[in-house]
């Protein structure tokens, strides 16, 4: 990995670009403004000495037509050499003029001398850089119609003379519109090659560096791996330090997620991921005894003091290769990796709580040391070990021993214990009224108002928390409490909404349908009251239709009373296009699988258009559970959903019924 000092920056590679792109523009803008000037000496410069030999010959053509004398037009040129020091005029007669008028000896001379003049009498334009970066330029006299009247000897075309003037470059008339054009030009060339290479170098440098970072970030989040971190070979310094800024916070949630905040002892979910090889290991739980009574008397801090300062001491006690976990409130674990004999273990645990025994613990703020007792639970083998660990304290603390072993007859021992909990749980809240129906509101998709509830089943513990049927129905029905249950909800059910302006829907299971005495209450509510309208009922379909024919008797036995049928969780079950059609039903309610993840997968969204769209064709409305956000509300919204439930709109909650 390369170090700071080799990294480079933003900064740099942008001053970096800037300035090499800035050289590579003044190397072709000095490159270019040489052939520009070159171009200036060879065409430019042509045209402007041709002006200016012109204007000449038209001041000596004049003085000419008024008759002027060879002396006097001598005069003219040396008056208009004195005009411009740096500019110099001479005038060659050719030997056409000589015969109608006088001869010069000086022309005579460079006629006969001069090799461009000689071009020059032959109708050349010559035009020569000389090496003091002067011009010279030979301009022929060509002779027009109204020139014959004076040069008799002369025919139209011939070449009167010769106009030679020499002058510096620096007086060189450039074009503006070529200067113009020299720096748009440049200032083209230099942005478009700066920009170029800006895309190409931040293209290499930050765009490829970041999908790099981004797709390691996604393979990270995907894989839910909180123990992989972002390698990515890059020399940019910002790179490096986003790099190292989210390996830092994948740590930080590493170190939060797999360890317990307290003790900072590795915790349940490491322990879980520890213990998924098959190799041969102990685990042992250690839970403080009556820790409860430790934290009432003393406080909440004191017992968090407690929790570290016995991390400390088990972290002494352990052995090497042994690993030491912090689990739910005040157990703790410790998993050995070597197959012990089990001997060891019994000597190993009576060592282990006898020195727990006699540590003392002491707290700030407290006169008297406080000594603490635990129980153990022991598990061995491949599978299960946490589970089968965590039955055995259970039973060593039933049984009040010290510690215990598992064995398979502790799994029989603790399910009948936890039925024989659980069916006694129920009965006493059938008989102390403590089984209660928790209303959620469904509201329409178009307006937003809630129209209707679902009626569900909650029993009210010893600490008036709302347990959740799944916790306790299973048990109810193989104990045959079921359909008391489902009695008491469909009377109280019935009283609060008598008096309401909702409509509410009540759970129905096929075993519900099959029941004499259930139907038979239905019945006689619905006689006894004009409520039927209000009623709908949801027939569970995850439960099967093996006896559809019952079914529909109980359709075409409540649909007279004005009640309402909803086939609850479509989508799993007996989810056929066909028996709805036969079931004559009002209501779908789309499963919650389906609608839960509506608004990130397609798949979804294509399932509940199709059932959508089917229930529309029967007049059957539509509703989505499980609508828990405002993207899931919107997408089951834009499909055609008409009814929406779950928490974004309430959690079930007791109803004010007056």
């Amino acid at each position: 990995m390369q170090t700071t000092s080799n990294k480079t920056s933003y900064t740099k590679i942008t001053a970096k670009i800037m300035g090499t792109t800035l050289i590579i523009t003044l190397i072709i803008a000095y490159i270019y403004g040489e052939y520009l000037k070159q171009d200036s000496i060879e065409k430019l410069s042509k045209a402007d000495a041709k002006q200016t030999s012109m204007f000449i010959f038209e001041s000596l053509y004049s003085a000419m037509a008024k008759g002027w004398n060879k002396e006097e037009l001598t005069q003219i040129v040396h008056r208009l050499n004195q005009v411009n020091k740096d500019l110099k005029i001479d005038v060659y007669r050719s030997n056409i003029v000589v015969r109608d008028f006088d001869d010069f000896q000086k022309d005579k001379i460079a006629r006969e001398t001069n090799i461009n003049i000689q071009e020059a009498m032959k109708g050349q334009e010559i035009l020569n850089i000389l090496e003091n970066e002067n011009i010279e330029y030979f301009y022929p006299i060509i002779a027009k119609q109204e020139c014959l009247k004076c040069h008799l000897s002369a025919k139209e075309k011939n070449v009167l003379g010769v106009i030679n003037i020499t002058y510096p470059v620096i007086d060189l008339k450039v074009s503006l519109s070529e200067m113009i054009n020299f720096f748009i030009y440049f200032i083209i060339i230099f942005t478009t090659l700066l920009f170029t290479v800006l895309f190409f170098e931040f293209n290499r440098h930050l765009l490829q560096p970041i999908k790099n970072f981004v797709k390691v970030i996604h393979t990270i989040s995907s894989s839910r791996d909180l123990t992989k971190r972002i390698d990515i070979i890059d020399d940019v310094e910002e790179i490096g330090s986003m790099q190292t800024v989210f390996n830092t916070m994948l740590d930080s949630i590493e170190f939060q997620f797999y360890n317990d905040n307290l003790t900072l002892l590795p915790n349940r979910r490491k322990l879980i991921e520890s213990l998924d090889n098959t190799q041969h290991r102990v685990l042992m739980i250690i839970n403080i005894d009556k820790f409860q009574e430790i934290n009432d008397l003393y406080g909440h801090v004191v017992g968090d003091e407690i929790l570290k300062q016995l991390a400390l001491f088990l972290k002494e006690e352990i052995e090497k290769d042994t690993l030491l976990f912090k689990l739910n409130s005040d157990e703790y674990a410790i998993l050995f990796n070597q197959n012990y004999d089990l001997d060891y273990f019994t000597t190993y645990s009576n060592i282990l709580l006898t020195n727990i025994s006699k540590e003392n613990f002491n707290i700030d703020n407290l006169k008297n040391s406080i000594f603490i007792n635990c129980t153990i639970g022991i598990a061995h083998g491949n599978n299960s070990l946490l589970t089968n660990a965590d039955i055995a304290l259970k039973i060593a603390r039933k049984r009040k021993q010290h510690f215990l072993i598992y064995d398979p007859s502790m799994q029989v021992e603790h399910e009948y214990e936890q039925n024989f909990k659980w069916t006694k749980k129920i009965k006493d809240a059938i008989e102390n009224d403590k089984i209660v129906p928790l209303f959620q509101p469904i509201v329409d998709c178009k307006t937003l108002k809630t129209i209707k509830y679902e009626s569900l089943m909650r029993m009210v513990d010893e600490n008036g928390e709302y347990i959740a049927p799944v916790y306790f129905l299973e048990l109810a029905k193989k104990n045959k409490l079921y359909s008391e249950l489902t009695k008491i909800i469909i009377n109280k059910t019935f009283d609060i909404f008598e008096n309401l302006d909702y409509i509410v829907s009540i759970n129905l299971s096929v075993d519900d349908i099959l029941n004499q005495e259930i139907i038979t209450l239905i019945t006689q509510r619905l006689s006894q009251s004009d409520i039927g309208n209000k009623i709908v009922f949801e027939i569970i379909e995850s439960e099967g239709i093996e006896n559809f024919k019952s079914v529909v008797e109980f359709i075409n036995e409540v649909k007279p009373y004005g009640c309402k049928i909803s086939i609850d969780d479509f989508g799993t079950g007996y989810s056929n296009f066909e028996y709805l059609m036969k079931l004559k039903v009002d209501y779908i309610k789309i499963d919650a699988s389906m609608i839960k993840n509506i608004d990130v997968n397609n798949e979804s969204k294509i399932i509940t258009e199709t059932i959508v769209d089917f229930a529309k064709k029967l007049n059957i409305k539509t509703v989505g559970e499980f609508v828990y956000s405002k993207e899931v509300f919107e997408t089951i919204q834009a499909v055609g959903v008409d009814y929406a439930q779950g928490y974004y709109f309430g959690k079930p909650a007791l109803i004010n019924h007056g």
